[in-house]
């Protein structure tokens, strides 16, 4: 063991130079088998959560202590990323394991999930856990269709508690204590409300701390069967609301969309904290796969209260900032400790990650691919050789260096953005194609993760190279999605306005 231990390490340390020269695997990796107990499974997805507010990704002015823990005892990636810079297409590539391209939900409903959602053709890790034995649980947000079939109830999951849509109120904002922003409702109804299986409920309390208390619920009742716990938080999305334990700590904030979205950040962290607690007093902590991550980048329209530093763009871009997550494994029996490892992976790759973790097999038409021999130190070669987006006409694709990006150029002006902030979107939705022609940008992600210099012209190239990548993976696609874009707005990236389309 000793001897492996050390060869491992070595294997760390050419692949980071962040990697000090003791790290080790805290444990022997054991290969799954019958003997060994299938793990639980723990997910929880921060919502609209910029990289650059966790503390171990350079985060200042937030203390996350408890998700800064699970890092400094697992494995976090440099370069995690999503497959969509806005919720509902981000989600259901996590879930399926596939790029969301491929069944058509390729942009956020904008309230068309009311009557469709996710193509029902589509499996899920859920499925995938409960056909193996798993309870399986959902609590917090879905975002992926309301009626029977497309359901959380419908798709994997034993038990349900939390909200279908895309975002909700927090809590009542008249409520003793709280501080609110971008409110723009004053209560819940059928579409933003909380639902118990299929069951409208009501809840006055801080949804965050209800989704907690419900997830530690989950774990206190699985005695027996193997777990999966989809704890899917809401916060930091808007609205912006705290309450007065999670503010009392940023109250030198003077800005008051700063000060509410570090103590939403805050609720998140006490949330990880409870979930890690619970699971050590069920006796189930060494024996849980835990990953934490968000569902894309933090959002530039709430006033620059949050960072994706070190990174360019927000929710919506498909630059860094709006892409590249916090993305944190954690599994004191299979993972080694304290590692940050470089190369790209996405969410993705959490489906067939589980599948392994769990024993078995995996579905064959996925994307995404099993960490776990990266992570383990059996297998060297970068899981992906490209990572692929695309939102309408926006492409991008990057390998283990270079990033390509096409934006559409805009044939509007900013004059013509409604008060909020988008584009009123032609009959029928945004078309597929740009329609002024493309900003073509190319960034080398080693030298400049910062997106601030444009490499196109100097490597033609590698342009090219990473173009017919691209176009390979693209004529795998459906040409139109289930549902047209109806969302989009405007951004300057090197000189010039582009038109975002998600």
């Amino acid at each position: 063991m000793k001897h492996r231990c050390g060869l491992l390490a070595l294997v760390w340390l050419g692949l980071t130079a962040c990697q000090s020269a003791d790290h080790k695997l805290s444990v022997e990796p054991e290969p799954a088998s019958q003997d060994r107990p299938m793990p639980n499974i723990v997910l929880i997805l921060a919502d609209d959560l910029g990289i650059g507010d966790v503390g171990v990704y350079g985060g200042e002015v937030i203390a996350t202590p408890n998700i800064d823990a699970l890092a400094a005892r697992g494995v976090q990636f440099e370069a995690g990323y999503v497959t969509h810079p806005v919720c509902s297409p981000s989600r259901a590539g996590l879930l399926t394991g596939r790029y969301q391209q491929r069944f058509g939900w390729e942009f956020n409903p904008a309230g068309r999930d009311r009557t469709s959602g996710m193509s029902r053709s589509e499996t899920t890790l859920a499925d995938d856990l409960r056909a193996r034995g798993y309870a399986t649980a959902l609590v917090g947000k879905w975002h992926l269709g309301y009626e029977r079939g497309y359901h959380p109830l419908d798709r994997g999951f034993d038990e349900f508690f939390g909200i279908l849509a895309g975002g909700s109120l927090f809590i009542d904002p008249a409520e003793p204590g709280v501080e609110s922003l971008s409110v723009r409702r004053s209560g819940r109804d059928a579409q933003f409300g909380v639902y118990r299986s299929r069951d409208l409920i009501e809840v006055e309390e801080y949804l965050t701390d209800r989704f907690t208390t419900e997830a530690l619920d989950v774990i206190a009742r699985q005695d027996k069967r193997p777990f999966f716990l989809y704890l899917s938080h809401t916060t930091p999305h808007t609205p912006l609301q705290a309450t007065a334990p999670y503010l009392q700590d940023y109250q030198h904030l003077p800005d008051p969309a700063q000060r509410i979205y570090a103590a939403m950040v805050a609720s998140l962290d006490a949330s990880v904290g409870a979930v890690v607690d619970a699971l050590r007093s069920a006796g189930q902590f060494d024996n849980t796969l835990i990953v934490f991550a968000s569902d894309n980048g933090c959002a530039g329209y709430i006033g620059g209260a949050c960072s994706n530093r070190p990174f360019a763009g927000f929710k919506r871009y498909h630059n860094e900032g709006g892409i590249r997550i916090p993305l944190i494994l954690h599994w004191p029996q299979q993972l080694p400790a304290g590692v940050r490892y470089p190369h790209a992976v996405s969410t993705l790759d959490l489906r067939a990650t589980f599948a392994a973790a769990a024993g078995f097999a995996g579905a064959v038409d996925l994307d995404g691919v099993d960490l776990l021999p990266h992570l383990q130190g059996f297998e060297r070669r970068p899981p992906h050789d490209y990572l692929y987006w695309r939102s309408g006409p926006t492409q991008a694709v990057r390998d283990d260096r270079w990033k390509l990006l096409r934006y559409p150029r805009s044939r509007f002006t900013r004059a013509d953005l409604r008060a909020d902030g988008r584009l009123q979107p032609p009959e029928g939705g945004w078309p597929m194609q740009p329609q002024n022609g493309y900003l073509t940008v190319l960034y080398d992600l080693l030298e400049d993760p910062g997106e601030q210099h444009n490499l196109a012209e100097r490597y033609p190239q590698v342009v090219a190279r990473l173009q017919a990548a691209y176009d390979g993976w693209a004529q795998a696609l459906p040409a139109e999605p289930v549902q047209r874009a109806e969302r989009s707005t405007l951004a300057e990236t090197e000189g010039e306005l582009v038109q975002l389309i998600f």
